[in-house]
């Protein structure tokens, strides 16, 4: 079976020059200030700074390449293999009806019948020709099964197409002139990747030219010559369908590409409704990891140490979270990953933010802090708590690269930290909720400690 997860890119070590030793040793006095004067977060801050940093300078960017399947095969194992993540992340029993409902749906794809299949669509009012005469025309060479879905609605919530029509083969969407807004939004809805045409009502072949630029002038660019005028006689159907009867030729590629594009449409869903579950798997290690490194940074009266104990937990987070999105990622790049988010965290002032709000805190209940290195601890806890948001957003997002662009992630990095800050402060007050929690438990450790 392939596997089409994330696999090594080889590290090297680039040379040091004198201005990168210079800049790098720049940044690490100013972070020490913003993390020491600015957020108030005892020494610790600069053993986290320099550690970052020194990666930093030893990371070589790879590449990028997403192996996407192109045969109906391809797409079948690819389906399998979230299948098999489903089944490592739910235990015995667990959503079994949904387990068969995807399973059918699957082999429903797979056992799809070899006759190609052309839809007619329309919105209500709108002349289609006859359909025996369709069938005889589109039939000639090639079984072919002509169908006519229900009018579409001129209004609507979703403007989503219904299932049998994305399943059609072909698509021809018969429409009056001037076009309505309805006809306009149902065309855009199209997919991209299921050949289609417009059939466009017109008697008036002297207006036609002006007519059809005005209406291409209002379609995206994939409509171009793929407008058919048709002035309502049966006997003329046969020359407009003619650029689709060169088509019909082809039955097995065209079947094929049909079910590519439902595999990848179910596919699709299935990442969506995985993403979903990963998310309530990672919500519990993210939680126990952050207060893991809150302990461990608060016990830890060396900075060094600090840096090497918040490295452990993370990189046993992070091997955590490479089980749960199946990344076979070796653990070094994950790691390399993790700190370029942690470095892009650093410099969008998570650390700062945080602690200033834990220092609201402390004069909320003062008599909870029991040393100075609280409030580092709480900070590097948040700090756990955003990175790894950024890791979980990396994960989901480069699920099937073959290998990391780390010049990419550099580039990535604020956005992904950005969005996940922003995500996390909305749960700040359940952080703080926690962090009170936690705090009274150091408490009551130290007291039965003191005694």
């Amino acid at each position: 079976m392939e596997n089409h997860s994330l696999t090594k890119s080889p590290l090297s070590l680039p040379s040091i020059s004198i201005p990168k030793i210079s800049l790098f040793i720049g940044l690490t006095i100013i972070g020490q200030w913003v993390l020491s004067d600015v957020a108030h977060i005892p020494g610790g801050g600069l053993g986290l700074l320099l550690g970052l940093g020194l990666i930093f300078y030893f990371l070589k960017p790879g590449k990028v390449s997403f192996d996407a399947p192109s045969t109906v095969q391809g797409w079948v194992r690819r389906c399998h293999d979230v299948l098999e993540n489903f089944e490592y992340l739910l235990e015995d029993g667990e959503q079994s009806e949904l387990k068969k409902e995807r399973i059918n749906s699957l082999q429903k794809i797979i056992d799809r019948s070899e006759d190609q299949n052309i839809g007619f669509l329309k919105t209500k009012g709108v002349k289609l020709p006859d359909k025996k005469e369709l069938e005889k025309v589109l039939g000639i060479k090639n079984q072919i099964k002509v169908s006519f879905p229900p009018a579409l609605p001129v209004r609507d919530q979703n403007w989503t197409l219904p299932d049998l029509i994305q399943e059609q083969d072909f698509i021809v969407y018969s429409l009056a002139l001037p076009m309505s807004a309805a006809d306009l939004l149902w065309i855009k809805n199209i997919s991209t990747d299921q050949p289609a045409w417009l059939m466009v009502a017109s008697n008036d072949s002297s207006d036609w030219s002006d007519e059809q630029k005005a209406l291409e002038a209002q379609l995206p660019d994939r409509w171009t010559n793929r407008v058919l005028k048709w002035n309502g006689s049966q006997t003329e159907i046969t020359t407009v369908l003619s650029p689709i009867q060169k088509l019909l030729e082809n039955p097995k590629k065209n079947t094929d590409l049909t079910k590519q594009r439902l595999l990848s449409r179910l596919h699709t869903s299935w990442q969506k409704d995985l993403e979903k579950l990963r998310r309530e798997k990672f919500k519990v290690i993210q939680t126990r990891s952050q207060w893991i490194v809150a302990g461990i940074v608060f016990a830890s009266p060396v900075a060094s140490t600090d840096l090497l104990a918040v490295a452990v937990v993370n990189g046993l987070m992070i091997k955590e979270m490479s089980k749960i999105w199946s990344c076979k990622m070796k653990p070094e790049l994950l790691e390399a990953v993790s700190r370029q988010l942690a470095m892009a965290a650093i410099g969008q002032g998570v650390v700062e933010w945080s602690g200033q709000s834990l220092l609201s805190l402390a004069k909320l209940d003062g008599s909870s802090w029991v040393a100075a290195g609280t409030i580092q601890a709480l900070s590097a806890a948040y700090l756990t708590r955003v990175v790894g948001r950024s890791i979980a957003d990396w994960m989901a997002l480069n699920n099937g690269v073959t290998q990391p662009d780390l010049e990419l992630i550099k580039q990535q990095a604020p956005q992904l930290v950005s969005k996940a800050a922003e995500l996390e402060r909305v749960d700040w007050v359940a952080f703080l909720k926690q962090s009170k929690e936690w705090i009274k438990s150091q408490s009551n450790n130290y007291k039965v400690k003191s005694v």
